[in-house]
């Protein structure tokens, strides 16, 4: 029927209505049931019509070619008809109100302020952003964009792409998808769905093209993109589905164990039952075979499922057929050498039957391996429902580290070949992208702490998603992809190599690149017939040992007499029969075993080390790993402080590769204290080195989510590269909630040479310790005994009066006493006294730290601590020794979101988590409280988690103190008591006022943010404006002593006080020091140094401009393209003869030819400038 000559029917009255479910129809009984048959009627014909519509908008436009801007508006208006969705508004010219418009404005910012705005086709907020071309048939007058079914078509294809994804970078938020479209002909889909702005086909590079005739097969999926795009996410039903998988099977595991079943044996035969499960809903097993078994015959029949089981699990290892259901496919692998199916109850089978019915085509293998490793480990099966790291964190990693230098190296291909056909040499062409085909064929990629294989399987899926795009280039030249495939010219798992110790885990590691691998194969080739036989080989790329430390064997310590020696187990505990707390068991032992021959890991050969080793603390080691492990790592990795945590053997096994030229690129995940100094000299040791190392890409703080229990941590991200050059410093700069809980992470990004503290900018590290600065900041004590911490009731319990204590009874402070608000707390100090002396002196106290210290002491690791135990694990003899004299000394926190400076006492003991500074004197306390040692600090001091830290060794000791006038110094005094007095005196008259609660206010009121009542309510009881008035007069005289403006940036500040450091350095070489507490720290030496005002910062001399001498001019094409590229990135803006002169032989032709080809594939970016059209390389975020 032909809907434009249609007549329309008379009209006739709605009688009846019928309501589904129901055989018959019945009347109309109210007038609004009139209304909902009549809108059920519309959609009806609404659907029907749409659907010819379709038909009659193909038949439309198939004959239409080459004038893409006489017909893109009529096609999209025409198109948005035939799907059902509504057409485009109006421009208005208003960035605000132009969310769903043709020809959408994209600004692009360029160097000196000017901008060039770019025209987007089609855009629809939210849901897409559209590029449209037109390209032509053969015999075509008009050739449009290019001759399709021609390579250079292809080209102009992923040129639109990359114009594009330009345009995106426009807006503060991705669309989920971009189109590109040749009107008449095809969409090409990509899409986004994490936030970033990695497109990547869709679904994927086999499919992600639909051709006009095909139209109608998928309308659905256009008519989603236009309307709920995200409904398209692949991963939002995969979680559910894993999840739901995932439960079932840990149910299974606990009953497997309480039947006896070793975890050994009961890993291998679920992952059997997983691959099983898999195999059959993708179509490499017969229909329903295992499911089918399981509900008409095993669970009916328990008893069956053994040998049956086994005897399926034999024929897929050999291969052939069983049950009569014809051939199966040959498996192999070594999944399936061992048969053995376990005895299952009916319940057991039951679970193994949900798992079966779930939709195994929609499982995430990233997601599955971690949750399938807490399933079989009883230890973390607690955490099944606890969140796992989001695939975006795991990428975000692998992108930067792997994915990018090879897509660097494709760009330089695909530029090679477009130049290459563009002069009609399409077999040079096709050879040229063959060649880098082979190559990404041949790349080696490791994982040294591989866990379940997520970032290898997310590697494995990087590389064919580029895999394909690299054939798809071959098939547009005309090559032909079953030629390569038959050679056995693939990606495949063989070149993705993991170590790990835990046996499970390298199981599951395997299992999951298989799993990948064949999704992967299926989904490209839509068909299982074409998988070659056996279906799995076994590849022997994940190993099963430790990664750091290799070793002949393992045997027991043995005393003089030949006896095991033992140790506590570090765990047990019972209950005193004195005190009634909980102290060790020393019955509960653990032998000490020493390592035979240990020397470091060879790890296998790889052009690329990723992965996210082990997070142990530097003092968590020895409990964790025993002390003969431990002692033996630290024996063979000498070049590793003592101090450095475990995860930083890794990074310095990698570094060392990257060095020696051995592997590419590494990175990592470590915890976010590698910007600590005992893990950052590690770090600098290599970027000193010779060859050096050098940072290219790092995020110092980032959220992740541990495998083992799904625990939240901070974690920060370092890729390390051959050589010297600039980096990319990525900064968090908002976290927010997305779907199923997942923490969304914003970066801003920062180019510029990146420092072992991972920052760039103002080299802080390579400030040094001034010797002005010796001798007054120390951490407090460490008691190492909860006995040693008595309260205001014990103490009266042991017989004291508080305000009449004796000497061994201090006053003791902690970290939360400074943070919150300062509580009455006392500890049991013996320092200086032995053990018949504590005894004779104070018996009472003597028992009680006996009863409850001793216990727990004596099965400590270290013999001093087992023999001392009356004294503190640490007792600081050199702040005490610095604060003897003193009436007062300043105090702050090592790990707080604030950096508060406080007076205390100095009958006070700090406990660890504070740093003490020996002075009493409020210049210095108020210099430390201004916003310039701020700055300083939270640049030097790295973090723990995501709260900042301050060290003596980078925070205090290379901090240059102004050097300053009298009244200066009187001012700066001045302020800083008032503003000590003023927070201790608020909290003393309201018991609930905290110091955080008052920062966290007073940081709102310099955002400018509006209070909360319980703000408000801090805000009047800490007259926090009053508060904010001390700091900022405090800023103004410190900066005022530094002779500095106080409209400084904090990246200004920083590079004045690493000048000012490098000039003190200079005096103190010359033998002028300028003490802080000369009488201290300069006793009996000469006089105290005049403090005479002098200049201290010297402006940075920056030329004018910076002349580039001339390079060689590389002879062949693929270096010449690489050259220009890299050229681009030394400056924001080049033109063609800027360009030509940079290279010493290169001719002015050439070169044009190579920035067109660059430009035509959306890798550089024109316009027009004062000088003609200047060059930009095109930056993605």
């Amino acid at each position: 029927m032909d809907w434009r000559t249609h007549r329309k029917p008379p009209r006739q009255p709605i009688r009846s209505l019928k309501v589904p479910g129901n055989q018959a129809c019945r009347p109309l009984s109210s007038r609004r049931e009139h209304c909902v048959a009549a809108i059920l009627l519309c959609v009806t014909f609404s659907t029907r019509s749409t659907t010819l519509g379709l038909a009659a908008f193909v038949a439309r436009w198939q004959a239409s070619s080459g004038a893409e801007r006489a017909n893109k508006d009529l096609f999209f208006s025409e198109l948005c008809d035939a799907l059902g969705v509504p057409r485009p508004d109006p421009t208005t010219g208003d960035a605000e109100r132009d969310r769903y418009v043709f020809e959408k404005d994209a600004p692009t910012p360029h160097e000196g302020g000017r901008t060039t705005t770019g025209k987007i086709d089609l855009y629809k907020e939210g849901c897409f952003l559209l590029e449209a071309k037109q390209g032509s048939e053969a015999g075509d007058q008009k050739i449009g964009t290019a001759k399709r079914g021609t390579g250079m078509w292809g080209f102009a294809m992923q040129a639109a792409y990359g114009q594009a994804c330009q345009y995106a970078q426009a807006f503060d938020e991705p669309p989920p998808f971009l189109v590109v479209c040749d009107i008449g002909y095809c969409f090409d889909l990509y899409a986004t769905f994490d936030g970033s702005w990695n497109f990547r086909h869709f679904p994927d590079a086999k499919r992600h093209r639909i051709y006009l005739a095909d139209l109608p097969a998928h309308a659905d999926t256009l008519r989603t993109i236009f309307t709920d795009p995200h409904r398209l996410d692949p991963t939002r039903n995969a979680a559910k589905v894993t999840r739901e998988i995932a439960a079932h099977l840990a149910e299974l595991a606990r009953g497997l164990e309480a039947d006896g079943y070793s975890g050994e044996r009961i890993a291998t035969f679920l992952m059997r039952c997983i691959f099983t499960m898999f195999a059959e809903d993708v179509g490499l097993l017969p229909e329903g075979l295992f499911v089918k078994a399981l509900e008409r015959e095993w669970i009916a029949t328990p008893k069956r499922f053994p040998a049956e089981a086994s005897s399926l699990w034999q024929t897929m290892n050999a291969g052939g057929a069983i049950f009569g259901v014809g051939k199966i496919l040959q498996f192999n692998g070594g999944l399936f050498a061992n048969p053995e199916a376990l005895s299952l109850s009916k319940r057991q089978l039951q679970l193994l039957h949900e798992a079966a019915k779930a939709d195994w085509v929609d499982v995430e293998p990233a997601i599955f391996g971690t949750l399938l490793e807490r399933a079989l480990d009883p230890k973390e099966r607690h955490a099944l429902g606890a969140h796992f790291t989001p695939r975006a964190y795991v990428e975000r990693l692998v992108r930067a580290t792997i994915e990018e230098p090879l897509r660097a190296d494709w760009d330089v291909v695909r530029a090679e070949a477009y130049h290459l056909a563009e002069a009609g040499k399409e077999t040079a062409a096709k050879g040229a992208v063959r060649t880098f085909h082979k190559k990404l064929c041949e790349v080696r990629v490791l994982d040294p702490a591989c866990g379940t294989g997520n970032f290898l399987y997310v590697t494995l899926d990087l590389l064919k998603r580029l895999e394909s795009e690299v054939l798809g280039l071959l098939a547009d030249l005309g090559e032909k992809q079953a030629p390569l495939e038959l050679q056995g010219l693939t990606v495949t798992p063989a070149q993705f190599h993991g170590l790990e110790i835990k046996p499970w885990a390298k199981e599951i590691a395997a299992l999951v690149l298989w799993i990948g691998y064949l999704q992967w194969q299926l989904r490209s080739k839509g068909d299982s017939g074409v998988i070659q036989e056996p279906v799995l080989r076994e590849y022997g790329n994940i190993e099963c040992r430790d990664a750091v430390l290799a070793y002949d064997r393992v045997e027991p310590f043995l005393d003089g007499n030949g006896q095991p020696v033992t140790c506590w187990d570090g765990e047990t505990t019972k209950r005193s029969p004195v005190t009634g707390v909980q102290i060790p068991d020393e019955s509960a032992r653990t032998p000490v075993v020493r390592y035979v021959n240990p020397r470091r890991a060879e790890w296998p050969g790889a052009d690329y080390v990723v992965g996210n080793p082990p997070f142990i603390g530097n003092k968590r080691m020895r409990t964790a790993l025993g002390d003969g492990y431990v002692e033996a790592l630290r024996k063979v990795h000498d070049d590793v402080p003592e101090t450095a945590d475990f995860v930083m053997y890794w990074w310095d096994m990698a570094a060392e590769r990257v060095r020696s030229g051995a592997t590419r690129r590494f990175g990592l995940i470590t915890t976010n204290s590698i910007t600590q100094t005992f893990n950052r000299k590690i770090v600098q040791r290599h970027l000193d080195a010779s060859p050096p190392l050098r940072i290219v890409f790092a995020v110092p703080d980032h959220p992740w989510v541990e495998s083992a229990d799904g625990a939240a941590v901070r974690v920060a991200m370092t890729i390390g590269a051959f050589g010297h050059g600039p980096g990319q410093l990525w900064t968090v700069v908002r976290e927010t909630v997305g779907a199923d809980d997942d923490v969304l992470v914003e970066l801003q990004g920062k180019t510029g040479s990146i420092h072992s503290d991972l920052t760039a900018g103002a080299a802080v590290v390579s400030a040094v310790a001034l010797r002005a600065n010796a001798l007054l900041s120390f951490q407090g004590v460490i008691p190492l005994g909860d006995g040693f911490r008595i309260d205001r009731e014990r103490v009266e319990a042991l017989g004291f009066a508080p305000d009449a204590l004796p000497q061994a009874i201090r006053p003791f402070m902690i970290g939360r006493d400074v943070a919150q608000r300062p509580e009455t707390r006392y500890v049991v100090d013996f320092f200086g006294l032995t053990a018949e002396q504590a005894r004779e002196l104070y018996p009472a106290l003597y028992q009680h730290v006996f009863h409850t210290v001793k216990p727990e002491r004596d099965q400590n690791r270290r013999e001093v601590r087992r023999r001392n135990w009356w004294l503190f694990g640490e007792n600081a003899p050199k702040l005490r020794r610095a604060v003897q004299g003193l009436t007062r000394y300043v105090v702050t926190i090592e790990t707080s979101k604030h950096k508060p400076f406080v007076f205390v006492p100095s009958e006070v003991i700090p406990d660890h988590k504070l740093y003490a500074i020996a002075s009493d004197d409020a210049l210095v306390l108020g210099t430390l409280s201004s916003r310039i040692h701020l700055a300083w600090a939270l640049a030097a001091g790295g973090t723990l988690e995501d709260r900042p830290t301050w060290t003596n060794t980078t925070c205090f000791l290379p901090f240059p103190f102004p050097v300053c006038t009298e009244a200066q110094a009187q001012r700066i005094r001045n302020i800083a008591e008032r503003l000590d007095a003023h927070r201790k005196r608020q909290q003393a008259q309201y018991p609930d006022l905290t110091v955080t609660g008052m920062y966290n206010v007073l940081e709102k009121l310099r955002l400018a943010e509006e209070l909360t009542a319980k703000e408000r309510t801090i805000h009047e009881q800490g007259l926090v404006s009053v508060l904010k008035q001390r700091h900022d007069d405090l800023d103004a005289a410190v900066f005022d002593a530094y002779g500095w403006p106080a409209t400084l940036s904090d990246e200004e500040i920083l590079e004045r006080l690493v000048a000012l450091n490098a000039e003190r350095s200079a005096e103190e070489r010359r033998g002028l020091v300028r003490w802080i507490r000369p009488e201290f720290q300069n006793p009996g030496g000469m006089s105290a140094e005049s403090q005479q005002a002098f200049s201290t910062y010297a402006e940075a001399v920056t030329p004018a401009s910076i002349a580039s001498a001339a390079r060689p001019w590389p002879k062949a094409l693929p270096d010449r393209i690489a050259a220009v590229r890299d050229l681009l990135r030394s400056r924001r803006a080049w033109n063609s003869a800027t360009v030509t002169a940079a290279f010493s032989g290169a001719k002015a032709r050439e070169v044009s030819s190579i920035l067109d080809s660059l430009c035509a594939l959306g890798l550089v970016s024109s316009s027009d400038g004062i000088e003609g059209i200047s060059f930009h390389l095109s930056e993605r975020r």
